[in-house]
């Protein structure tokens, strides 16, 4: 799961330093977003995962810690004096959701393709059912992969409904806080992926990031190449948080597709990590872009491989499907084809580099908190008792032993051989425009 959240959306964001108090703010049509969820078809919800013939950190928000959930009562020590509650926002938030979910969820799905996004091809069949992990919000969701080409993708695809309804509470509002923590500790995979670019272009004057988020990447990147300028793109108020906070020097809000025009050839560099996947038209992402590098310049991007060997051996436990909000899966030989349609040249593929060591970590700790008692949320009918509760913390705690083990093994086991093993869970490509 990454900070990168793609479904753009809205207006330009009006940054804190570094722009005209003169510029228009862009107004492009809102988009809304969803997050993971719910229960796959024909399949009990706690069934154990094998190896499921169909299923997508993002990085999800970035891979999981392990840490066990919030608790769904009682002040939250990191909460500001004043702040309402995380149970008291809870509440506050229920009467809404359980109003959404009146009607059921079948409203926050279109209907079923019948051939692949990617090259058209009929010839589809079912990779993986599975259901929200992280929040645990009500639905069930389907992977299908494309016989002809390999894709993966989503299908039925969410809605727009559907993307505002799980995206709601998870990168922003209640998850705001959590995955802010997250993304901004990620310093050292930031600075990989800054320094993936300096064999190609060590002095960029300027860099776009897309799918931004609160901005962490750029905030680390400028301590690698001191000399260059970034901004940000976002389609969440996320965007204008960084620029705010200075970690980038103009932030944008909205649909890239809508934006690049005014951006054309603007860009030396312009990334996408852990952004395609989360959008519903991959190819129209990638035309924006190279609207937005100049001649020479380079598009450098990072999605999860859905021919990692952790995808099937993990199942639905394996953090990069992410669902619901991971829509596409695009193996690396198609992205590097429509690539060179585009007019690039891919000059670097990585596979050891941008791996995340965090796939058995991750497993168990789904595993682990979807056994659990689920912790208050405002799309349950009401919340936990303290019996539940308790039994939820218990369980948690037994497993700590298990999540350490877990670490050790993917950090000092695994992660070496990554590569070798052909389980790394994310691949990079750096492609210059011709």
């Amino acid at each position: 799961m990454s900070e990168q959240t793609s479904r753009p959306t809205g207006q330009a964001a009006e940054p804190s330093s570094g722009k005209d108090a003169g510029e228009p703010v862009r107004q492009a049509p809102e988009q809304p977003t969803g997050p993971d969820a719910g229960e796959p078809a024909g399949q009990d919800a706690r069934e154990p995962a094998g190896l499921d013939a169909r299923k997508p950190t993002g990085h999800a928000p970035e891979q999981p810690t392990g840490q066990a959930a919030e608790p769904s009562s009682g002040k939250d020590a990191r909460e500001p004096a004043g702040e309402p509650s995380r149970a008291e926002r809870v509440a506050g938030l229920r009467p809404g959701y359980l109003a959404d979910l009146a009607e059921g969820t079948g409203r926050f799905f279109e209907p079923p393709r019948t051939t692949c996004p990617w090259c058209g091809s009929g010839r589809l069949t079912t990779r993986l059912r599975t259901t929200d992990l992280l929040q645990h919000k009500p639905g069930r969701f389907l992977l299908d992969r494309c016989d002809a080409c390999g894709h993966v993708f989503q299908n039925p695809r969410l809605s727009e409904a559907g993307l505002e309804f799980y995206y709601r509470d998870f990168y922003d509002g209640l998850g705001e806080k959590r995955l802010g923590d997250t993304f901004g500790g990620r310093t050292r995979m930031y600075r990989d992926r800054a320094e993936s670019m300096l064999p190609y272009d060590s002095v960029p004057k300027n860099w776009l990031d897309v799918g931004t988020g609160h901005g962490h990447f750029c905030a680390t990147a400028r301590e690698v190449l001191p000399g260059t300028a970034f901004d940000g793109l976002d389609f969440t108020d996320g965007v204008e948080l960084a620029a705010r906070e200075g970690r980038v020097e103009h932030g944008y809000r909205g649909a890239f597709p809508d934006l690049a025009p005014e951006l054309a050839a603007r860009y030396d560099v312009v990334s996408m990590f852990h952004y395609l996947e989360h959008s519903t038209d991959p190819d129209r992402e990638l035309r924006a872009a190279w609207q937005a590098v100049r001649p020479g310049g380079h598009l450098l991007i990072e999605v999860p491989d859905p021919q990692s060997r952790y995808a099937r051996l993990l199942g639905r436990w394996w953090l990069p499907w992410l669902q619901p909000q991971h829509l596409h899966f695009v193996p690396v030989a198609n992205l590097r084809h429509r690539l060179a349609e585009l007019g690039f040249t891919v000059v670097a593929q990585q596979h050891a580099e941008p791996h995340d060591p965090v796939d058995l970590l991750a497993a168990v700790w789904l595993a682990l908190d979807h056994a659990a008692p689920r912790e208050d949320a405002p799309w349950l009918p009401r919340a936990p008792g303290a019996l539940r509760r308790a039994g939820r913390t218990a369980l948690l705690l037994a497993g700590i032993p298990v999540l350490v083990l877990a670490t050790l093994l993917d950090r000092f086991a695994v992660r070496p051989l990554a590569h070798r093993l052909g389980v790394s869970n994310a691949y990079r490509l750096v492609a210059r425009r011709d």
